[in-house]
């Protein structure tokens, strides 16, 4: 799915404050994360507002097909959901693709049931592992299999596909590391058809990025998850200070360093790391430490000399 954002031009006093450079022109071009993608969304329209000639398109394949159109230089700028791999960094140095990593905010993943799921409070890593676990398939399938009180019916699973870095995580956190998940389950790169489902379905389970549950939070239940310590739900406070854990992470955004050579591009992701605290908060999402955005900058600074 590719998502041109051709917003008018906002003539407000925030946009003209922010204004860094005047008469650009040209496109940007960024694909990867769902999970990233609400926040470049936002901080592609605020651009907008500054910048009216610039096209910027975000594609939404998932991080691993982010990371293969980048690879290959088709894309200025790659959202993701967890830091790059072996096998696409060299896919990078194949095809002479240097790029930066850029760490823009803080993401808890949440766990989620219908509404009329009246039986489930909270759930245990342990559980959680015992539902989405490799050799769960075709043998963990009613909700009584977890704890004995709960309905004898059926689960029925959703979850982003294999391709997702929130996939990747979830399984990593949840099932452990290169292990995956059961394949039996409603998979798609799409959040918001995962959400669809979840809200028609009763006997759903699913998890997601927190911000496509901040966004449909009259559709779902939000499920904490004990720690080790105590039950925490995914909020900006406890994904920020560490509580809800395991399935805390940070959210990336990579720069390609062919792309630096146009002065569009500069100027979004320098307009992107000033915003990316506040865009962060708008969707859902948490904000890194100021002085970790300053060192971004910087960062960026660096590579754009280094790469022109």
């Amino acid at each position: 799915m590719v998502l041109a954002l051709t917003l008018g031009a906002c003539g407000n006093k925030k946009n003209a404050s922010i204004d860094q450079s005047k008469g650009l022109s040209g496109t940007i071009k960024i694909d990867g994360s769902s999970t990233v993608f609400p926040i470049t969304e936002a901080v592609a329209e605020e651009f907008r507002g500054v910048q009216p000639n610039v096209k910027v398109t975000i594609g939404v394949s998932g991080t691993g097909g982010g990371f293969k159109k980048f690879s290959r230089g088709e894309t200025n700028l790659s959202n993701a959901s967890r830091p790059i791999k072996s096998k696409e960094k060299k896919a990078c140095e194949e095809n002479n693709i240097k790029y930066l990593e850029l760490e823009v905010a803080y993401d808890g993943l949440s766990v989620v049931v219908n509404p009329a799921n009246d039986w489930v409070d909270s759930f245990t890593v342990e559980e959680l592992k015992k539902i989405w676990e490799p050799s769960a398939q075709g043998k963990i399938t009613r909700w009584n299999q977890i704890r004995p009180e709960w309905p004898n019916e059926e689960i029925h699973l959703f979850g982003p596909g294999t391709a997702s870095g929130t996939y990747d995580y979830f399984s990593e956190a949840i099932c452990g590391k290169k292990v995956g998940t059961r394949g039996d389950y409603t998979a798609s790169e799409d959040d918001h058809v995962l959400v669809q489902g979840i809200a028609g379905d009763k006997y759903a389970l699913g998890f997601f990025g927190l911000a496509y549950y901040q966004e449909n939070k009259d559709k779902l239940s939000l499920i904490g998850v004990h720690n080790g310590t105590e039950v925490v739900k995914p909020t900006l406070e406890t994904v920020k200070n560490g509580t809800y854990s395991p399935l805390s992470r940070p959210l990336f955004v990579y720069v390609n360093s062919t792309s630096v050579k146009s002065t569009e591009v500069v100027a979004f992701v320098n307009f992107y790391i000033d915003k990316a605290g506040e865009m962060a908060k708008d969707v859902g999402y948490i904000p890194l430490p100021a002085d970790k955005y300053a060192g971004l900058k910087e960062s960026f600074k660096t590579f754009v000399e280094n790469n022109q």
